[in-house]
């Protein structure tokens, strides 16, 4: 019997719509992550981007359980002297919901050049509108 091994140029990728409203943000990147890996497939191969394009929407109305708000810091350096800025997760919903969901996603996801490329697959926005209605997204339930 022989392994099933994906080649790049015969991945086929759909469009998924992802609803973070009133759900855990946790849960919605773990989903996000899983589907932009390609293991929702069948045909999943660990060295191939095999993933599908996730859309998620409602990124400010995703919740924090426990103290998150007020304990979760997020971190950035600019890599000169005492430019280490520290943010907590309440001012990151308030101010920069995108790129909190993002940065939960994509800590999912491989730290190498294919997890690069699998984020890239990813789009997130703060409201309920995305601009991709034309490639016909479908939409995930979150449990």
């Amino acid at each position: 019997m022989n392994s099933f091994m994906q080649k790049k140029e015969t991945v086929e990728r759909k469009w998924y719509v992802i609803d973070a409203q009133d759900a855990t943000l946790g849960r919605v990147a773990a989903k996000a992550a899983h589907m932009l890996r390609g293991k929702h497939k069948p045909t999943y191969t660990p060295h191939i981007d095999c993933g599908d394009y996730i859309i998620i929407v409602n990124a400010e109305k995703a919740l924090l359980t426990g103290n998150k708000l007020e304990d979760k810091k997020y971190y950035n350096h600019s890599m000169y002297t005492g430019g280490l800025r520290v943010r907590t997760a309440k001012e990151m919903k308030e101010k920069y919901p995108v790129e909190m969901v993002e940065r939960a996603v994509t800590g999912m996801l491989p730290h190498t050049r294919l997890g690069r490329q699998m984020a890239k697959k990813l789009f997130v926005y703060a409201g309920s509108e995305h601009p991709h209605m034309a490639q016909k997204p479908e939409k995930v339930e979150m449990k």
